[in-house]
């Protein structure tokens, strides 16, 4: 028995009957040869981590734009604070972390540069059913490994698509289109919104975009008055409050935290995301990708140049600019490479 068989089969005494045990993947789109140490879902999660997308999520902007702080959450950092809480809330429902732990790490792959100003940018110059939820699948499934993708099991390419709640959908979703096939899944879902809501206010104070008075007073009575009190009491709630039985488990937030969730949510989105400041700051970095793809469009071997650059997959040199390969191409870059880009095309040169 290898190592690989011996733990899948410790997984199947653990795990909950409602877990996800990896001897039960739906497998991948091309099919592999098991690895004899690690799991499928191990294995996904190595491919994810190892990945170019995934180590350019430490130059892009999770709220605020190339911040000189060392201490301000990039999209990496979030990232890891997403997984770290969705694998604790596993453990305590003995779901598979495995599992949980891939979706996460893989969740915001598909990130544009300045965070959400980017993807609004795309919407509009692209197309308007850009987002970043499908353009994470797509780097996993075609962008990856010079064109090959990381060929990824099911349940964590579905993990990667349901996680998405954008600013009035619901934190947990009764509606089975939206609804991850896994608990794991769904776990993920929720710590991505634990995770912002308490970093991106920790950032706001950090940069003074509001004040600690400004907080909703309920909020701070009922999740608590520091980041470590807020995170622990909706791990906790969410934990406890959620129903069981042996076969099945239904996700279930108590409605004194979910309302503090969604009112701490909303004031965010009107206090810092919608913020003078900030808002400033996205109007900006949209024109920056608007007029990069602009440029893109017209200068096909400045294209294969950066798609090159980014190791993306491939664009045949006498192929005519393709606007989705664009887009690609787009989307992966950094905040800083597109700054980089932005100023070696358009700025003028400076004469000695």
């Amino acid at each position: 028995m290898s190592i690989r068989e011996q733990f899948q089969k410790r997984e199947q005494s653990f795990l909950a009957l409602y877990g996800c045990c990896s001897l039960n993947t739906k497998g991948r789109r091309i099919e592999e040869s098991p690895c004899p140490i690690r799991t499928p879902f191990q294995r996904d999660r190595d491919r994810i981590v190892y990945s170019n997308a995934f180590r350019r999520l430490k130059h892009k902007t999770q709220v605020f734009l190339s911040p000189l702080g060392d201490h301000y959450r990039t999209r990496l950092t979030h990232t890891l604070e997403v997984s770290e809480i969705a694998r604790t809330i596993a453990r305590a429902m003995r779901l598979n972390e495995d599992l949980t732990e891939a979706i996460a790490l893989a969740h915001d792959l598909g990130h544009t540069p300045f965070g959400h100003g980017g993807e609004i940018a795309l919407k509009e110059i692209f197309s308007p059913d850009f987002s970043h939820t499908d353009q994470s699948l797509r780097v996993v499934d075609i962008l990856e490994n010079k064109g090959k993708g990381l060929n990824l099991t099911y349940e964590v390419r579905d993990g990667i698509t349901k996680h998405s709640k954008g600013q009035f959908g619901p934190i947990i979703s009764s509606n089975e289109d939206e609804t991850a096939i896994t608990v794991e899944g769904q776990i993920v879902r929720i710590s991505d919104i634990i995770a912002y809501l308490n970093h991106d206010l920790d950032d706001a104070i950090r940069s003074q975009v509001i004040t600690p008075n400004q907080i909703p007073k309920i909020c701070i009575q009922t999740l608590g008055d520091t980041y470590s009190e807020r995170i622990t009491t909706m791990i906790k709630d969410l934990v406890y409050s959620s129903h069981y039985d042996q076969n099945n488990i239904q996700l279930t937030i108590s409605e004194s935290i979910f309302e503090s969730m969604r009112l701490l949510r909303e004031f965010l989105y009107d206090n810092v995301y919608r913020s003078e400041r900030v808002h400033n700051e996205f109007i900006k970095a949209k024109k920056i990708i608007c007029e990069l793809f602009d440029y893109l469009c017209d200068n096909h071997q400045e294209l294969l140049k950066i798609a090159n650059e980014l190791e993306l997959q491939p664009c045949h040199k006498d192929d005519h600019p393709n606007k989705r390969h664009i887009a690609d191409v787009v989307a992966s870059m950094t905040d800083r490479y597109s700054l980089h880009l932005y100023k070696r095309i358009f700025f003028p040169s400076s004469i000695v």
